[in-house]
């Protein structure tokens, strides 16, 4: 393990798919994101990933709800965390409107998933625009990718010079947003072995009570992780986790009793910005 790296605990607290009914103390409003940010801060997080929600409760990419979103967990945390919104589509944004939505909104940091952005070889100009758009507004962009192919893909996107900068933080998926969904650390492994070119600053989210042992393996082997009632809702005995804090709080001391140091926000900005630059 290197004495050097610093893991930065990122927590997803909603998702898109989610409700109420799945758990109580999901977050949906822009005051419930703001308590469960602040909470989650406490806990040890150094990034929120945002999505917000229409007045029925269903998933949207709207840059005045992600503003709103972003304010009222800046009045609860300040620059505790880096606020990263999703431009995940659900199937219901094409690619040009997703783009457009970041646009709008400017946030500090944006999650991006490769399938969508970029499904094939006609739309890998107009994703280079927009990697270039966010270089020059200094937004960090973050590539999620869920299988090997994609992330050798997304390197020879890089190797032709279309991320706008020398390289860019990914986010590796164990699994898939499907009904009894758990992963395990063993699938992790097709994402580090050859032919998977390196990248330097990666992250892992996984499904189910097994999240805990899957970041953790991640982060000793020199990643970053994230957490949250997105992907999973259990802690490792089965049970229910109590909030996104509970789940935070457990990969923290988990990696501390590990022997490893965790980022704050401005570790991972400096970071993001060192590495992209």
């Amino acid at each position: 393990m290197d004495e050097q790296h610093r893991v930065a605990v990122a927590v997803a607290p909603n998702g898109g798919r989610r409700s109420k009914a799945d758990h109580a103390a999901l977050p949906l409003t822009t005051t419930e994101l703001a308590a469960a940010a602040s909470a989650c801060a406490d806990a040890g997080a150094a990034m929120i990933h945002v999505h917000v929600r229409d007045g029925q409760g269903r998933h949207v990419l709207d840059a005045d709800a992600y503003r709103e979103a972003t304010s009222a967990i800046r009045a609860a945390v300040g620059n505790r965390l880096v606020v990263q919104i999703t431009s995940e589509s659900l199937g219901l944004y094409s690619p040009e409107a997703q783009m457009a939505v970041i646009r709008e909104a400017r946030p500090q940091a944006v999650s991006m998933a490769l399938r969508e952005l970029v499904p094939d070889s006609g739309t890998e100009a107009a994703f280079s625009g927009f990697m270039q758009w966010l270089h020059a507004e200094r937004a960090a962009p973050q590539i999620i990718l869920y299988s090997p192919e994609e992330a050798v893909r997304l390197a020879d996107l890089r190797r032709r010079g279309l991320l706008g900068a020398e390289d860019v933080p990914v986010l590796f998926v164990l699994g898939r947003y499907a009904p009894g969904q758990t992963s395990v650390p063993a699938d992790l492994l097709p994402f580090l072995a050859p032919p998977v070119p390196k990248y330097r600053h990666w992250s892992v989210c996984a499904f189910g009570r097994h999240e805990l042992a899957c970041v953790v393996a991640a982060a000793l082997l020199g990643g970053h992780v994230r957490v949250g009632f997105e992907n999973n809702l259990l802690l490792p005995d089965g049970t229910l986790a109590g909030s996104n804090a509970d789940l935070v709080a457990q990969v923290v001391k988990t990696l501390h009793a590990c022997g490893a140091r965790t980022a704050d926000a401005a570790d991972l900005a400096a970071d993001w910005n060192a590495r992209t630059r």
